[in-house]
């Protein structure tokens, strides 16, 4: 088992699935602070940032290389951007949803974002996705309605379900707004770099939001639990899934890596089945399998200089 382990290790697959673990934890971890305490969606935010914020500084130092350069003024444009979109409005957005949907759902509307990624790259380019890529959004669509189909008998009447999948959707078109926008920016500065300042900012955009227009002095009435579930949803689904994510990509590269992380939402569904009594039906099972099928038929070719700049800004932060 050892020696499976430091295989894994070596050439990637152990970072890559725990990163995807990692992720996958975030909605579980948002679920029981909401089960521990009636808390805002904006406050345990807040929370889950301050508690993040000197991870993404640490994230900043170990990307730090002899030859790295200052950013220059559209850079830190680009980066303000980024969190606002990224880190701030999606995970935003997310958290509000959480309070109407269950966690397996919220990760199968949120698996959906690389096909919003085409679609926009697509009206960005004007060159429209081959057949392949079409069939491949309609298996994941398909499989959305089954499982949002499943939800909805569960709820009965209620239009719950529809309020939440719609402030996750959302959550999912930002943050492939964000994953659009870090193209051109990661190869330049890197991914660690770039997860760090973006994370830092939008620490900083969550934070300012929540002490002008939330309710910061309510914090000493919340249980020890909110805080726990904050803090390890900061360290296990934010901080450390980005650089076990980095060390994936640096060696099994990009196109690899994101392969792994289809394990996020079959991870996901099976968390909430045994941490938070979830259902797990045939229903929810048959519509995961679609979205995970059509993901994986739309795998990105890997992009060698991004590739390249992440193998050798990973190589100098471990020297």
């Amino acid at each position: 088992m050892v020696d499976i382990a430091a295989r894994w290790a070596a050439d990637g697959r152990l970072y890559a699935v725990l990163a995807a673990a990692g992720f996958s934890l975030k909605a579980v971890f948002v679920k029981l602070a909401y089960a521990a305490h009636p808390v805002e969606p904006l406050t345990l935010l807040a929370l889950r940032m301050a508690f993040a914020l000197p991870l993404f500084l640490w994230l900043i130092w170990k990307s730090r290389t002899p030859g790295t350069q200052p950013l220059s003024r559209g850079d830190v444009t680009r980066v303000w951007v980024l969190a606002l979109l990224g880190y701030y409005l999606s995970s935003l957005f997310d958290f509000h949803g959480l309070t109407y949907i269950t966690a397996g759902l919220e990760r199968l509307i949120l698996y959906l974002y690389p096909t919003m990624v085409l679609l926009f790259d697509a009206c960005r380019t004007r060159r429209a996705p081959s057949a392949r890529a079409w069939q491949a959004m309609l298996i994941c669509y398909v499989g959305l309605g089954i499982a949002v189909s499943h939800d909805l008998q569960q709820a009965g009447a209620g239009t719950d379900v529809l309020t939440g999948a719609a402030w996750v959707f959302a959550s999912a078109l930002t943050y492939a707004l964000y994953y659009l926008g870090t193209g051109d920016l990661v190869k330049r500065i890197g991914s660690m770099r770039l997860a760090g300042l973006a994370g830092s900012a939008s620490c900083v955009l969550v934070l300012g939001h929540f002490l002008l227009f939330g309710h910061p002095l309510s914090l000493p009435q919340l249980p020890m639990p909110v805080f726990t579930w904050s803090l390890l949803m900061a360290v296990l689904s934010t901080a450390l899934p980005i650089y076990w994510l980095s060390l994936a990509i640096q060696r099994l590269g990009a196109a690899q890596a994101a392969a792994v992380g289809t394990l996020g939402p079959v991870l996901t569904v099976f968390a909430a089945w045994a941490l938070l009594g979830e259902t797990l039906s045939a229903l929810q099972l048959a519509g995961l399998a679609l979205v995970m099928l059509g993901v994986t038929r739309l795998k990105p070719k890997q992009d060698a200089a991004a590739a390249t700049a992440v193998r050798t800004e990973l190589k100098a932060s471990q020297s």
